[in-house]
Formats: structure tokens, C-alpha cells, sequence
């Protein structure tokens, strides 16, 4: 059992110019909170954000918490609000990007190995 709050997570900001910027990432519930086999992360894109473009051979799910966003999948854009939500299956490019004037922020659901 787990019981916490967002704001005792501590989190980690991941930039690699022109591939992935202004990304900030929590995971926040996972294999050390006792869920063998997934983890729940939260990503704030802030303004100018996005993720980078990339495949990789585990699904992912997503739920938009606030925000506004564009998600790119095999050449096709989908723009995300609050409420939104996506499944990314397995080996399908994709990128997140802010298209707003505030975070976009996003839950993400991954098998273990996608959080590696």
C-alpha cells in the first residue's frame, strides 16, 4: 500500500537542447511504492516544451491534467486539453509538445522498462 501527495515527490528537470526541452519529470508511483511491473509518472512540458520525437517497444498511457499540448504519432497531430487522454501503442513515433501559454502537464503509464 501507498498512500502520498504530488507535492512530497521530488522530480527532476530533463533538457537536451533541440531533442527534448523544459521537461519536468516525478515518477510517482512505481515498483518502489509496491506497483511490480508499471510506473506512473508526471510530466510539466512548460512553455516551448516538448519531449523528443522517438519509438520505443513498450505501449504508454496517457491522461492530460492541465494545459495545452500537441501529440505527434506516425505523422499525425492530435491536440490534447485537460481530460484528454491517449494510448500510445508499442513502436509508434511520437512526441509531446506545449502549445500553450502554461505547463502542460500529463500522466504517463509505462511498463517498468519505460521508466528505465
Amino acid at each position: 500500500m501507498f498512500v502520498g501527495h504530488i507535492k512530497e515527490v521530488p522530480g527532476q528537470a530533463i533538457n537536451h537542447p533541440g531533442v527534448m526541452e523544459n521537461v519536468f519529470k516525478k515518477v510517482l508511483i512505481g515498483p518502489q511504492q509496491g506497483w511490480q511491473g508499471w510506473v506512473m509518472r508526471q510530466f510539466d512540458l512548460a512553455v516551448n516544451g516538448f519531449s523528443p520525437c522517438h519509438k520505443h517497444p513498450w505501449p504508454h498511457i496517457n491522461y492530460i491534467i492541465s494545459g495545452s499540448g500537441t501529440l505527434y504519432i506516425d505523422g499525425q497531430s492530435y491536440e490534447l486539453g485537460p481530460g484528454s487522454i491517449a494510448y500510445v501503442p508499442d513502436n509508434m513515433e511520437h512526441q509531446f509538445r506545449n502549445s500553450g501559454n502554461d505547463d502542460f502537464s500529463f500522466l504517463c503509464i509505462v511498463p517498468e522498462e519505460g521508466d528505465k
